[in-house]
């Protein structure tokens, strides 16, 4: 009779467990001393091998030595064994699975508001004692559908109070289907979580499935395994199953008048395990299925891999430490934190999702635990390398994040490929501070590429450069005259400022900063000053801007003109002296000319004789020339209407002593008419 053999694919190693004793190794790896608080799984096996080892198993931590490493298994712990540690200042490392962490960080916040917790799962099995340490308020473990009934009848208070309701990580999940349906009907105010680990969810399935289409079951794990007890429990029900822990075992199975049989692992049971069953089988099966080859079948889920394999996976689960990948082989895959993005700041939950398929490199094969160490990062690397390639053969511009300041430059990611820009070709200005980049997305050109060390070197300086040569363009096509521009003072010369308009530099003359007279840029603006501008010149075919600056409302012309006019009396300081007369200062920006002729009544030779710079005077303002910004100005009008004053004051006094009356010629006609 030819047997069909079924191989679960599912079967083994689960993620938690997985992770767990792979952090056992490592600390094993790197000579420490190691102990783990209760068997670290329940495999008599695997707990064996590590007392080989040297790890020991310890039930308190009372029994912890000084000088070893404490390891927390992944059935998790309650806070009061982490103070423990603490106040023993016990070092120990937390393999605590994720998917129960999340269970303590449920039951701990729910319950912290006083949500009564009650717990589907064994209450001996470390994962639910667990479970309850982090409860802050009341808390219940019932194991079936009965238990349930049971509580909500000793506890009817419960109905009108608010409850949560989890369950362990490998509880039965036609079980849990159950309890949560009878849980929904008799507490209104419950909220219920459905904590069962995806993997253990979709090893029950499949077990479940497959236990429905073969006659015999074989169920490979320890005795005191609950998730691998669970499978058991699912299977018997469907067809004639057997719990076995090894190889030995098959021996006293009678598989005479099977047709065919399946095979499923617990989450604890290692690989080497379902290697020896599959081995066993092959020398009691005598007759082989022409169709389905047993030994074929197996090894093909253990089909072999080797470091530096690229290989295609799918994502099963991701939490903030690692990706759990299956990659078509009895091992499970693993992709750890540092594997997954060059930045370190990036989560796999980021990037990450279950569902997801990708490339994958092999960077470990570890055949003992049933665990291979993949690298997404590598793979990103090598498709952006192909991406580098690409990009220097068309001259086409990249974008990369900034990730590491390095001696002599930049490190850009693009595409999980990193390119280095030297210093002198990561900015336009070479005093520019680098760590400024760092985190920044940036546009680059590759300058050049070696194929055989897999390295580019880029530049962000060249697409710098050709997107500002654009924007020039795009601006001397469009700039007119008279358009009006805010910019920052660049730079200060004898002769004016020059003042940054975004990609072109203008210039504003000396004689357009300040109405007045002025003898360096410097006395109006520094640099770094900004400025409203106006273009008052254009000359595009040698790229020059003349750039106004002169406010009209502060032309001092137009003040002038509304203060002052023809005959009024100014008082100001010489400003200059000339041959021909002195200039006066009437407004800041404005002067006057006292004519030599106008400054005395007397002949005036030479005006520093009779004026200096700085001095103060008075005179008539008695010509105004707007149009040719020309004053004209007389001292020797005032002092000849002062004479004029003194010498009619005279002769009124002389005639006021004679008796004589002083009349105007005005006064005199008015009296000759009134005679007549």
């Amino acid at each position: 009779m030819n047997k069909r053999i079924i191989v679960a694919k599912t079967a083994g190693f689960c993620f938690g467990v997985d992770r767990a004793i792979n952090m056992v190794n490592s600390m094993i790896d790197e000579k420490n001393k190691v102990s783990t608080l209760g068997p670290i799984i329940h495999n008599t096996q695997v707990v064996n091998e590590l007392k080989e080892k040297g790890v020991r198993s310890i039930d308190d931590l009372d029994d912890a030595q000084i000088d070893e490493k404490v390891v927390i298994r992944s059935h998790g712990v309650g806070p009061d064994i982490y103070n423990r540690l603490k106040d023993k200042n016990i070092s120990y490392e937390d393999a605590t699975c994720p998917y129960v962490s999340k269970i303590h960080k449920i039951v701990s916040k729910k319950s912290s508001s006083g949500n009564i917790v009650l717990i589907a799962g064994d209450k001996n099995h470390p994962e639910v004692i667990a479970i309850k340490g982090h409860c802050l308020a009341q808390s219940y473990v019932f194991k079936d559908c009965d238990e349930l009934l049971e509580l909500h009848k000793q506890h009817p208070e419960f109905r009108d109070k608010s409850l949560i309701i989890v369950a362990q990580t490998t509880f039965n999940k036609n079980l849990w289907r159950k309890c949560s349906e009878i849980a929904e009907k008799l507490y209104t105010n419950a909220l219920i979580f459905d904590t069962i680990c995806s993997a253990t969810h979709s090893r029950q399935e499949e077990a479940e499935e497959l236990s429905k289409n073969v006659d015999i079951m074989l169920v490979i794990g320890g005795r005191h395994s609950s998730n691998t007890i669970k499978l058991y429990e699912l299977c018997r029900h469907n067809c004639l199953t057997y719990h076995i822990e090894t190889a030995g075992e098959l021996k006293d199975i009678d598989f005479s008048d099977a047709r065919s049989i399946g095979i499923t692992a617990g989450a604890s049971t290692p690989a080497y395990l379902i290697k020896e069953v599959q081995n066993t089988m092959t020398d009691i099966l005598v007759k082989k299925d022409e169709e389905f080859n047993f030994e074929e079948a197996l090894e093909q889920t253990f089909k072999k891999i080797y470091t530096g394999n690229r290989v295609r996976g799918i994502i099963t689960s991701v939490n903030k430490s690692e990706a759990i990948v299956d990659i078509g082989v009895k091992q499970t895959g693993y992709i750890p934190h540092s594997e997954i993005s060059d930045d370190p700041s990036v989560s796999p939950t980021d990037v990450l999702k279950p569902g997801d398929e990708l490339d994958l490199i092999v960077i470990k094969v570890n055949d003992q635990e049933g665990v291979v160490t993949l690298s997404k990062k590598k793979v990103d690397s090598m498709i952006g390398f192909e991406k580098v390639m690409e990009a220097h053969k068309e001259d086409a511009i990249l974008e990369g994040v900034v990730t590491n300041v390095v001696k002599g430059g930049i490190l850009v990611s693009v595409s999980g490929m990193k390119v280095f820009i030297p210093a002198s070709q990561a900015t336009m200005n070479r005093n520019d501070n680098l760590n400024d980049l760092l985190k920044t997305t940036v546009s680059f050109k590759i300058l050049e590429v070696n194929e055989q060390r897999s390295r580019a070197v880029g530049s962000i300086r060249a697409v710098e450069r050709e997107k500002r040569k654009a924007e020039q363009a795009k601006f001397w096509e469009e700039i007119e005259v008279g358009e009006k521009f805010t910019g920052e003072v660049k730079s200060i010369t004898s002769y004016g400022a020059f003042v940054n308009l975004g990609v072109i530099d203008g210039m504003v003359h000396i004689s357009e900063l300040s109405w007045s007279r002025i003898k360096h840029p410097s006395e109006v603006v520094k640099v770094g000053d900004v400025l409203d501008v106006y273009v008052k010149d254009l000359d595009k075919e040698r790229k020059r801007i003349s750039l106004g600056f002169k406010k009209a409302e502060d032309n001092p012309w137009e003040i002038f003109k509304n203060e002052y006019k023809t005959g009024d009396i100014i008082k100001g300081k010489v400003v200059s002296i000339m041959p021909f007369g002195a200039f006066v200062q009437i407004i800041p920006g404005i002067d006057g000319l006292i004519h030599v002729s106008q400054i005395d009544t007397q002949r005036i030779t030479n005006v520093a004789d009779v004026l200096s710079v700085g001095q103060e005077v008075e005179a008539l303002l008695t010509e105004i020339d707007l149009e040719n910004k020309r004053i004209s100005l007389s001292m020797r009008a005032l002092i000849e209407e002062k004479d004029a004053d003194s010498e009619a004051d005279a002769i009124e006094e002389a005639a006021a002593i004679a008796g004589v009356t002083i009349t105007s010629d005005e006064e005199e006609t008015e009296q000759e008419d009134s005679e007549e």
